[in-house]
């Protein structure tokens, strides 16, 4: 039987995606039936929304035909290049709501009819600030410290790890536990 790690199935998504660079819609069905959990699940890790993560699928699997003649196989696995392109996408499509929501937040706040309480805004932002703060504390000094270079320092996750000497498997496991640890703490509400 073989595995997704098996040398044998790399060869045969290898070839796949040669053929999907020729044009080849069977070939292209074949790779989509044998990676498309692969790519659901990680963009459903980082997303949180089966809806989204089905969106950034379709998106993944449109550029892997769009740009198939592009994979080399000196430079990564097949599985390796497509998770990379479906952690780009999940990232963008994350940036892209984000920044919507900050154009949002902006309109809604210069064009409300009612007059804004500046002194409540202010204790809500100092408030939210302080838990945030205090939940960074909760963290391990490693996971505080990635998570800060990688979100607050703008680092990749390949510039975290080699700040730190560390491989960056590690680095992404400190940065998803320690996310969830914050999501956990800041959702508890006891941040004093």
């Amino acid at each position: 039987m073989r595995t997704e790690r098996s040398p044998d199935n790399g060869r045969i998504l290898t070839h796949l995606i040669g053929e999907i660079a020729g044009g080849n819609r069977d070939a292209f069905t074949e790779f989509y039936r044998m990676t498309s959990h692969r790519v659901f699940g990680l963009a459903l890790r980082m997303l949180y929304s089966p809806e989204t993560a089905e969106e950034v699928t379709q998106e993944v699997y449109l550029q892997v035909w769009s740009v198939a003649e592009r994979f080399d196989q000196r430079l990564s696995t097949p599985i390796g290049w497509l998770m990379m392109l479906t952690h780009r996408r999940s990232v963008d499509r994350v940036r892209s709501i984000c920044s919507a929501t900050g154009r949002d937040i902006v309109y809604g706040r210069t064009h409300m009819d009612r007059e804004r309480d500046v002194v409540v805004e202010a204790v809500e932002e100092r408030h939210d600030r302080r838990a945030v703060l205090h939940c960074l504390e909760t963290l391990t000094e490693l996971q505080r410290e990635t998570i800060t270079l990688a979100y607050y320092g703008g680092l990749s996750y390949p510039d975290v790890a080699d700040r730190l000497g560390k491989p960056v498997a590690t680095i992404k496991s400190r940065i998803r536990g320690g996310l969830e640890r914050l999501r956990t703490c800041l959702a508890g509400g006891d941040h004093r």
